[in-house]
């Protein structure tokens, strides 16, 4: 069983991988997958470098100021995902290739990317915008304003609600929150390995 999960970034994603985790599943973080071809993917980068001059330097992509570019402009944005959603979408392919009885697939553009094609089913990670943007700031080391930014640039909540099979809300302390994926994969009958 495959099992996509998506949602915003800071609404605790990543928590729910880490069940999957804990459940005996494999795991892939599309964000992990990006940074990884980041460094070993030279078609990739240098597909960035033209798209968007300036951005890599000395062969190494300079994220914060990529990001001030794509998260200003949803065009920017779009130009962006194309080269990098088929690059990610490959590598995920190649990770599940002969794979066992359980993996999740971690994608903020599960949808948009194609990779929901592979999946059984689809859960929405949700959480408030404020608690998201404290988190983002906590993480990442941002700024309030970047952190709004990068929210901002990514699809409304109603996006992911409309489109995945379950919503796990994520307004509570991570261990609660754990719990709660604990107690939802109980119900769809994923119990630990």
């Amino acid at each position: 069983m495959i099992i996509g999960i998506t949602g915003g970034t800071g609404c605790g994603k990543t928590t729910l991988l880490n069940v999957v985790r804990e459940l005996g599943g494999t795991v892939i973080d599309c964000d992990a997958v990006y940074h990884e071809l980041l460094r070993t993917d030279t078609a990739m980068l240098a597909a960035i470098d033209a798209q968007f001059p300036g951005t890599v330097e000395k062969g190494i992509l300079n994220r914060k100021k990529l990001g001030s570019i794509v998260f200003a402009d949803p065009a920017a944005l779009g130009r962006l995902n194309r080269i990098t959603h088929t690059a990610i979408k490959q590598e995920v392919e190649n990770r599940l290739a002969g794979n066992q009885s359980l993996a999740a697939i971690d994608a903020i553009s599960l949808f948009e990317s194609g990779l929901s094609e592979l999946c059984k089913l689809t859960i929405a990670v949700t959480a408030p915008r404020e608690q998201r943007i404290a988190r983002l700031m906590k993480r990442d080391s941002i700024t309030r304003e970047y952190a709004t930014s990068r929210i901002d640039a990514q699809p409304p909540e109603e996006f992911f609600r409309k489109r995945c099979d379950y919503v796990l809300e994520n307004n509570e302390t991570p261990q609660a929150f754990r719990e709660k994926c604990l107690a939802f994969f109980a119900q769809l009958g994923i119990m630990k390995a």
